[in-house]
C-alpha cells in the first residue's frame, strides 16, 4: 500500500484540518464531531442543507460546502456512515428559522443514522426536518451496502440545483419537493478498471485482473452487475449509457446534464475520451446535452473507472445549475 498518510486511523482527522487550512474564507470544521460549515451558516431565513457520508469519497460532501450547495457536511469514517450524534449537531447549527433539509444516499447506515437524527433534532430544539434518499443507480436492485438502489452521482447534481433554490429563500417543502423531482429524473452507473485500497485494510478491496473490468461497481468497491474483458472506451460507454437510457426511460428531444465522472485514479484524459462517446450516444438517440460535467467528483479512493450520470432537465433546473455556486469542488458564476 502507497499513500500519502501518516497513521490510518488518523487520515479523515487530518484530512479536515488541511481543507480548513486550504479554504478558511469559506468553510469552518467541527473537529470534535467532524463536521465541514459554510462560513457564514446558518443563514437567517434560509432553509438549511445538510448532507454526508462516509469519508473518501472526495469531494463528496465536504467540498460542496458553500454558496449555492451545502451548508454543512458530516463526515464518518472511511466508507462509513456518520453517526446520528454529528448529524443532529450539524442539523441544530445550521437552522435559522426556516427549517433544515437532509440529503442522504441510499445506503442503510446513513438512511436510518438520518433518521435518527432528524427525530432527534426535532425533539431537542424542535427543528423542522425533511429528508431526500438519492437512489439512481442502475446497475442493481439491492447490494451490500442497501435495501434498494444506491445513491451515486444524482447526488452531486441534486446539491448543487437544490442549493441554487435555497440560496433564493424557497420554503422547506418547496426544497424537498425539487430535490425529490431531480432524482426521479436522474439516473447513473459505473464501472472499474482496478480495485480500491482502505488504508486500514491495506490491501485491495477485490482481485481484478489486468485484462478485466467490473460494470455496475459501487462507490464502495461492491460487485456490479459482470466482470468482462476489457474493453475499448466506445464499447464501454455503450455499456454505461444503454441501461441509463433505458431505464427512466429517456426519449428523443430529452435535454439532460451529462456528467461523466471519475473514481479517484482515471486521468483527466481518459474521463474527455469517455465523455465524447458518451456525447456521441446521446446524440445519435436525439437526446440533447444542456450542460455537461467531466472530472473526479464522486470518488472510492484511487479506484481506477467512471460512472456516468444523466438528469433529465428543464428550463427551471438549467437556471438553477448555473446559479453561482462557490465551494471548493464546484465553482462558478461567484
Amino acid at each position: 500500500m502507497k499513500k500519502l498518510i501518516n497513521d490510518p486511523a488518523d487520515v479523515v482527522s487530518e484530512a479536515l484540518r488541511g481543507m480548513e487550512a486550504a479554504h478558511p474564507d469559506h468553510l469552518r470544521v467541527d473537529h470534535e464531531n467532524r463536521i465541514v460549515y459554510r462560513k457564514d451558516a446558518p443563514k437567517a431565513g434560509k432553509v438549511g442543507l445538510i448532507s454526508g457520508g462516509g469519508s473518501r469519497h472526495e469531494p463528496m460532501h465536504g467540498g460542496f460546502v458553500g454558496l449555492g450547495m451545502l451548508d454543512a457536511a458530516c463526515a464518518g469514517e472511511v466508507f462509513t456512515s456518520p453517526v446520528p450524534d454529528q448529524m443532529m449537531a450539524a442539523t441544530k447549527a445550521v437552522d435559522a428559522g426556516a427549517g433544515v433539509l437532509h440529503i442522504v444516499k441510499n445506503y442503510t447506515g446513513d438512511v436510518m443514522n438520518f433518521e435518527m437524527a432528524a427525530e432527534l433534532a426535532a425533539a431537542d430544539a424542535g427543528t423542522e426536518v425533511l429528508s431526500v434518499v438519492t437512489d439512481d443507480d442502475v446497475a442493481v436492485q439491492d447490494s451490500l451496502y442497501t435495501a434498494g438502489r444506491r445513491g451515486v452521482g444524482v447526488t452531486v447534481l441534486l446539491e448543487k440545483i437544490v442549493g441554487a433554490a435555497a440560496e433564493e429563500g424557497r420554503p422547506l417543502q418547496e426544497v424537498a419537493d425539487l430535490a425529490k423531482r431531480v432524482n426521479d429524473n436522474g439516473r447513473s452507473m459505473g464501472m472499474a478498471l482496478t480495485s480500491c485500497t482502505v488504508p486500514a485494510a491495506g490491501k485491495p478491496t477485490f482481485e481484478l485482473a489486468e485484462n478485466e473490468m467490473e460494470v455496475g461497481i459501487g462507490i464502495h468497491g461492491e460487485p456490479g452487475r459482470q466482470r468482462l474483458p476489457l474493453a475499448p472506451a466506445k464499447d464501454v460507454a455503450a455499456l454505461l449509457v444503454d441501461p441509463v437510457l433505458g431505464d427512466l426511460p429517456y426519449q428523443q428531444g430529452d435535454s439532460v446534464i451529462a456528467f461523466v465522472n471519475g473514481m479517484g485514479g482515471t486521468p483527466l484524459i481518459e474521463l474527455y475520451v469517455m465523455y465524447n462517446e458518451v456525447r456521441q450516444l446521446l446524440d445519435r438517440a436525439g437526446i440533447t446535452v444542456a450542460r455537461s460535467l467531466v472530472g473526479n467528483y464522486i470518488t472510492s479512493l484511487e479506484m481506477a473507472g467512471c460512472s456516468v450520470t444523466l438528469l433529465k432537465v428543464d428550463d427551471e433546473l438549467v437556471r438553477l445549475w448555473d446559479a453561482p455556486v462557490n465551494t471548493p469542488g464546484l465553482r462558478w458564476g461567484a
